[in-house]
């Protein structure tokens, strides 16, 4: 494994989403999935067009905008694009890089396939959406 594999390893072990996966496994999620860097600016998905796959934030930042208006911001460990892909629907917000944006992404077809051969990251990824979920509640009341 050369310098720049073991560099990505390092920063896929240092997120809460992959805590519970061995070396051995992130090696794996490494080698299956793509990395891609968006520049400062740049829109990574569009709202109410086909989403392109899961996003997990490797480094940088990025903002969610719906209506031309800004919700929240998101940072290296944080993820998008999944409910658009549970939901088979077109993603209801704009995600744009904030800063040089250095993203994991599982194509669409392939993170029901990973999510159920990696449970702890299923259930993680729950989580995450219970609190997003507990949150937007108290906003809407």
């Amino acid at each position: 494994m050369d310098a720049s594999a073991a560099t990505y390893v390092d920063a896929l072990a240092r997120l809460s989403l992959f805590a519970d996966l061995t070396h051995p496994q992130l090696e794996a999620l490494a080698h299956s999935f793509g990395e891609e860097v968006f520049a400062e600016g740049q829109r990574v998905i569009r709202q109410d067009v086909t989403g392109g796959g899961f996003y997990v934030i490797l480094d940088g930042e990025a903002k969610i905008v719906i209506d031309g208006q800004e919700r929240a911001r998101l940072r290296r460990g944080d993820f998008f694009g999944e409910i658009s892909i549970l939901t088979d629907e077109a993603p209801t917000a704009d995600v744009i890089a904030t800063s040089l944006l250095r993203c994991l992404i599982i194509a669409d077809n392939e993170l029901k396939a990973f999510l159920l051969r990696q449970p702890s990251v299923m259930w993680r990824m729950l989580q995450i959406e219970a609190r997003r979920l507990r949150a937007a509640n108290v906003w809407n009341g």
